[in-house]
């Protein structure tokens, strides 16, 4: 069985409210893909995803999601992003179905994750 990756643009992302996006993310991982997010979610839009998530777990055969993001560059956040305590986003995030996808090994510079099709099972 193949796998779909699909590599989601910052712009597409953008263009998105929250929940738009969560919805997104959940009916694409439902299918059986992985999502690649260019620009990641923020702290408030990640804990909406699983919280999300966790109600269509208890309602339904939704197995879930991993979810893995490189922590935000704290090296260009500017004096006026520290005023205004803007949020800072994750730099990339990877989303899959949990019984298709798992983190071997994160830090601030790799992610390594198996992805594994259903003969792998």
């Amino acid at each position: 069985m193949d796998i779909q990756i699909d590599m989601i643009s910052q712009e597409h992302m953008r263009e998105m409210t929250t929940m738009e996006k969560i919805r997104f993310i959940l009916d694409e991982v439902q299918k059986g893909k992985i999502v690649i997010l260019e620009s990641g979610l923020s702290p408030d839009e990640e804990a909406k995803l699983i919280e999300t998530t966790m109600l269509e777990i208890a309602t339904g055969d939704f197995t879930g999601i991993e979810i893995e993001s490189y922590p935000p560059s704290h090296e260009k956040s500017g004096v006026l992003g520290k005023i205004f305590k803007k949020t800072p986003r994750s730099r990339l995030t990877i989303i899959g179905p949990a019984n298709k996808m798992k983190t071997i090994k994160k830090d601030h510079k790799l992610i390594s994750a198996i992805i594994m099709s259903k003969a792998d099972e």
